[in-house]
């Protein structure tokens, strides 16, 4: 992963830095309907963007669609940009994965920096140069490993964020823990995501970010143990795959529930302590509430499954756990213990 990942609290300084390394012939930014209220203006008049171009595009996963991408194509076309133009992201994970595909595939590649403004977007989505759309009602089925020239991020962005987008980010800092050490899982299981605290919660980021970056640099391209990090996700894709074509929930939520679904898998494949489980299972029932599936959605969330892009000879791919931070990748399981698993998200 070559570039920088930059935690900042002077975000003009640091983002005018990179502005002029790049040399940019023009520079664009990439909102959406929510980040052109919530984020833009606080940018808009720096010194460093005083000749950009802002294009904005509708919000929320169901829009990181390919009219989405067709729209940010058609404007920088429009507008003249060049392969020595400079895109900048700002907005949350549906942004930096759209934004970065589009300047990936523009011109066969043009730069692109990452201002990410929520949780998810600065412990996951805006990380390890992964860019990409949803196609077919599959998540992140079109996309490429493009890395930005800088990831820049902000605690300002924080104040702007309400509870539920919290909550969306801090499933991928659960997921983390769970990966890393049980010291650390235990920091964000005893923090009080009731009356945030965001000094803490900045604190707690950071410790997140620095695990999902050690596991990208050894494996770039996710051959080996980046896919540890699609931990909660093959449950987590298919849930927030069907309920694109229902009631959508956001991603963080998705994973949420994936998690508590593998852990299950993990207990009874792998032996992680069935004690461990109970706290974290207690910690997602309490804070993202219930999945509204029945055993009548079992058969298309297994479907949905079958889609993964972890899956290697139509077997469906997992990450599991022996322990807190001792992974396994590439474990299968049979239908039946999928259908087990689906079970005890919905009865515990």
């Amino acid at each position: 992963m070559k570039h920088p990942i930059i935690f900042t609290a002077e975000l003009e300084c640091t983002l005018s830095q990179f502005i002029d390394e790049c040399k940019p012939d023009k520079v664009f930014i990439l909102t959406d309907d929510v980040t052109i209220e919530a984020c833009y203006p606080i940018v808009q008049h720096f010194y460093c963007l005083k000749n950009s171009v802002c294009i904005t595009i509708p919000s929320s996963d169901n829009n990181k669609t390919l009219g989405s991408l067709t729209q940010v194509w058609n404007y920088l076309q429009k507008e003249k940009a060049t392969r020595h133009s400079l895109l900048i992201n700002l907005g949350g994970g549906m942004i930096t994965d759209l934004g970065g595909f589009a300047a990936a595939t523009f011109k066969r590649g043009m730069r692109f920096i990452n201002l990410p403004t929520t949780v998810l977007a600065m412990v996951d989505a805006s990380v390890g140069g992964k860019t990409g759309i949803n196609f077919g009602g599959l998540k992140n089925e079109i996309g490429a490993f493009c890395d930005a020239e800088a990831v820049l991020i902000d605690t300002k962005w924080l104040k702007t964020l309400d509870k539920e987008n919290i909550l969306s980010g801090y499933a991928e800092m659960l997921k983390h823990g769970l990966l890393s050490e049980r010291s650390h899982l235990t920091e964000l299981l005893t923090f009080d995501i009731d009356d945030i605290d965001l000094k803490k919660l900045f604190a707690l980021l950071e410790k997140s970010v620095e695990v999902k970056k050690k596991i990208v640099e050894k494996d770039p391209h996710e051959q080996n143990i980046r896919k540890a990090l699609n931990y909660g996700h093959t449950f987590g894709h298919a849930f927030e795959s069907w309920a694109m074509r229902r009631n959508q929930i956001l991603h963080g939520y998705a994973v949420a529930y994936g998690i508590v679904c593998e852990l299950y898998l993990s207990v009874v494949l792998q032996g992680f302590p069935t004690e461990v489980m109970r706290h974290v299972v207690n910690f997602i029932k309490a804070h993202y509430g219930v999945l509204p599936i029945s055993c009548d959605d079992y058969l298309e969330l297994i479907s949905l499954m079958q889609h993964d892009k972890k899956n290697h000879g139509g077997t469906i791919n997992f990450t599991l756990l022996q322990d807190v931070g001792k992974i396994a990748i590439n474990q299968t399981a049979s239908e039946e213990m999928i259908r087990e698993a689906l079970d005890f998200l919905r009865e515990g």
